[in-house]
């Protein structure tokens, strides 16, 4: 089973793996933001009803919903 970025805990730190959007949009948004395979990513903040998410990518914040974060595949 594959670990989507929108299920990490909390200041768990993971490896991007790859990008599963099936929107050739939302994937360019996504790699123009610096989301790219072999990247840490931790994530900082979740809402209260967890969305959005703020996430830590190559030293500075990101905020994603969490339907956009459960196309980010990664890995421990």
């Amino acid at each position: 089973m594959e670990m989507v970025l929108s299920n990490l805990k909390l200041n768990h730190v993971a490896k991007v793996q790859k990008i599963t959007a099936t929107d050739s949009v939302l994937t360019k948004k996504l790699l123009s933001m610096g989301i790219l395979k072999g990247v840490d990513v931790v994530v900082t903040k979740k809402s209260v009803l967890g969305d959005p998410i703020e996430v830590t990518i190559r030293g500075y914040n990101l905020s994603l919903r969490k339907d956009e974060a459960s196309k980010i595949v990664v890995e421990d």
